[in-house]
Order: structure tokens, then C-alpha cells, then sequence
């Protein structure tokens, strides 16, 4: 009995390694969209991408349909594929979801190695740095490895691994709103705040200004990205 279904496993295994390997073809577009990299609307070519990693058709389309999933693209009949453009209410809901996990996360500051404390730190010292030369790309992406950080307190990487998803997306509602620079310049120095009461042993209070800080953020990107509409609007 046994063997019967351990010999049908083997008729799936072309199957599995497309499958693994779309994973990482889906990985690392994310990185990109993470980079900043690709740009909402930007429509994908499966040539272009396919000869560059060196992958089938069929692959890289089980890749784009691991990022539809993770709402990053979106597929267009007879036009293609497009990196998404999110809305106000995907970045209310995404808002929603990252209170949960990172507020969740950070009050383990004390109870977590120094390693991983260090992980919220660093970034922060580097936004600091990229902004004083402003640098805001760089600064950009140290503000997300600063939140990764936080969601790595946590010690679990189904957490971390949903997390990535969530910036990313909220990363391409970032270059939807455009004007980057300001909005890091207010979150720049309110993440080093949080750093310093962590450092200071008020984790109650780091929290509340986390809590705080999305509150803020979320209003401001949203307000943010319906001026963004509200112009292509009036254009069209």
C-alpha cells in the first residue's frame, strides 16, 4: 500500500521543481519590489525576465501567480502582467495587520537575544546615516530592514516570511504616492526615538510610540495616495 503511493509521488516531480524553483523566481521579484526596483504599473515581460533567470515560460508564470496571490501584480487580459498599484484601503489593511505582528513582536525586546535587538538597531543607524547625506532610496530600504527587525524579535519566519509580503506591497503604495523624501523624513527620526526607549527599558512605551507611528503613517499615505488619484482624475 505504501508503495503504491510513495511511487505516484514520482509523477509529480517535474512538477515540485518547477514549483521550487518558481518560489524563488517569486522571491526575488520581491526583493526588487523591496528595492524599490519595480514600479507600480510597470508591465512585465516574460522574454525579458524568463532569459535573465534562465527559466521556463511555465515557471516564471507560476512565479507571477505567486505574486498575483500575494496581490504585488496583477494580470490584465490581453494586455499582461503589471506590478499592482494598491489603493487607500490596501494600505488601511495592511496598517491593520502590521500593528498585530510588529507591536506583538516588540514587546519580546526583553526576552530576546542581543543579536536580535542588534537587527533593530543597525538599520536604524543606517536610515540615519543615508538621510544625512539624503540618500533617501537607501534610507527607504534601511526603514524596512528596521521593521524586519522588529518582526525577527519574534523568532518565528512563518511571521517574518508573511511580514516580507506586507512591505513589499506597502512598499509599492510608497512609489504609487511618490514624494518619499518627506515622508522619511518625518519616520526617520521617529524610528531612532523608538530605538532609544527600547535602549532606555521602556518597551511599554517603545510600543505605544510603534502604535503612534503607524497611526500617523497611515493617514499620511493614504491622504497621500488619493491626491495621487484625485490628480491622475483630473488628467484623464
Amino acid at each position: 500500500m505504501t508503495e503504491t503511493w510513495v511511487s505516484t509521488l514520482a509523477q509529480g516531480k517535474a512538477d515540485l521543481e518547477r514549483a521550487s524553483t518558481a518560489q524563488k523566481v517569486a522571491d526575488m521579484l520581491r526583493e526588487r519590489v523591496l528595492d524599490g526596483d519595480l514600479a507600480p504599473g510597470l508591465r512585465l515581460s516574460e522574454e525579458a525576465i524568463g532569459g535573465a533567470l534562465g527559466v521556463s515560460r511555465n515557471t516564471l508564470r507560476e512565479a507571477f501567480r505567486l505574486l498575483t496571490r500575494d496581490r504585488l501584480l496583477v494580470h490584465e487580459h490581453s494586455r499582461g502582467v503589471f506590478v499592482r498599484r494598491p489603493s487607500g484601503t490596501d494600505v488601511r489593511d495592511l496598517y491593520a495587520a502590521r500593528r498585530v505582528i510588529e507591536c506583538g513582536s516588540l514587546r519580546l525586546w526583553g526576552d530576546v537575544a542581543e543579536a536580535r535587538r542588534d537587527a533593530v538597531r543597525a538599520p536604524v543607524r543606517q536610515a540615519v546615516a543615508r538621510a544625512e547625506q539624503n540618500d533617501w532610496t537607501r534610507a527607504g530600504q534601511a526603514n524596512i530592514q528596521f521593521h524586519r527587525g522588529i518582526v525577527g524579535l519574534a523568532g518565528s519566519s512563518r511571521l517574518s516570511d508573511e511580514s516580507d509580503r506586507l512591505f513589499a506591497e506597502l512598499m509599492l503604495a510608497f512609489r504609487v504616492a511618490q514624494e518619499i523624501n518627506d515622508f522619511y523624513q518625518t519616520y526617520v527620526p521617529w524610528n531612532r526615538r523608538i530605538v532609544e526607549l527600547l535602549d532606555g527599558g521602556r518597551t511599554a512605551q517603545a510600543v505605544d510610540q510603534l502604535a503612534e507611528y503607524f497611526d500617523a503613517a497611515e493617514q499620511d499615505l493614504v491622504a497621500r495616495l488619493e491626491a495621487h488619484q484625485s490628480k491622475g482624475n483630473v488628467k484623464s
